[in-house]
């Protein structure tokens, strides 16, 4: 969902924050995809360089100091409950863009990215590492040059297609914790969740495609009608939030907020 998470952390910090501790994006879904048993709900050429690169986090020091490390892949698992039905999902490190981003624009100690792969996810990932299918760099098959990764995402059913052999629902958020604008602890959980059933009805689409389509979309409209405006490479977390939030319930799927 390119932008949401940023769009909500912005939201967090100029509504509901006067100061915030963690910033920390948490994606899952309880997808599931008939007559297949294995058959990603994205790009498996993305998934691979995402979750095999080593995981970013970006915290403060004893100095005051904001700074980028590395993790292993995979790693600090812990269960994050999803909304609106999806339930508990182990979720772990992976390397996205918002933790490069959020902190350039959103003050806080900490900010995260965690995704719900599931354990068969993470084993064949690991396979495809330890056998070098992950490798992008071609190698000669019977005098031909091939990219293993590009084999892998051959063989696979193209995700696109999948939309009405799948069931479930797709929940990409930002979960937020720090001192509320009252002065007291607060932690609050801003969400995108797209129902495979609506989303197949209403566009054609399944419902990850459909969420990493739609963010952009009500983006670039914002550009276009100089709702957003800027010079210079600005991202989402660059802009007010709130126009954002409300085009993006105007097309039909509106986001959510659970306090905890």
């Amino acid at each position: 969902e390119p932008g949401f998470s940023d769009v909500a952390a912005r939201y967090a910090s100029d509504h509901l924050f006067s100061k915030i501790e963690e910033i920390g994006v948490r994606d899952g879904a309880d997808l599931v995809v008939d007559g297949y048993d294995f058959a990603p709900t994205f790009s498996i050429w993305t998934t691979i360089e995402e979750c095999l690169n080593p995981p970013v986090v970006w915290e403060k020091g004893g100095d005051g100091e904001g700074r980028w490390f590395t993790t292993p892949p995979f790693s600090e698992p812990e269960v994050f409950d999803f909304p609106e039905g999806i339930g508990p999902v182990e979720c772990v490190n992976v390397e996205h863009e918002e933790v490069l981003l959020i902190p350039r624009w959103v003050e806080c100690r900490r900010a995260t990215f965690k995704y719900g792969l599931g354990d068969e996810f993470i084993d064949v990932l690991k396979t495809l590492h330890k056998l070098g299918l992950d490798a992008t760099a071609p190698v000669t098959v019977r005098g031909q040059q091939v990219s293993p990764r590009d084999v892998v995402a051959a063989c696979l059913p193209d995700p696109a297609t999948l939309g009405d052999k799948m069931t479930g629902k797709t929940c990409a958020g930002t979960w937020v914790t720090g001192t509320g604008k009252d002065g007291h602890p607060h932690e609050t959980y801003l969400f995108h969740v797209v129902d495979n059933e609506w989303s197949m009805a209403e566009y054609g689409s399944q419902a990850v495609v459909w969420q990493t389509a739609v963010n952009p979309v009500v983006a670039l409209e914002l550009v276009a009608a100089g709702t957003w405006r800027g010079a210079g490479v600005l991202g989402p977390e660059a802009f007010d939030a709130v126009p954002f939030l409300d085009l993006l319930t105007e097309y039909g799927s509106p986001w959510g907020r659970r306090d905890g």
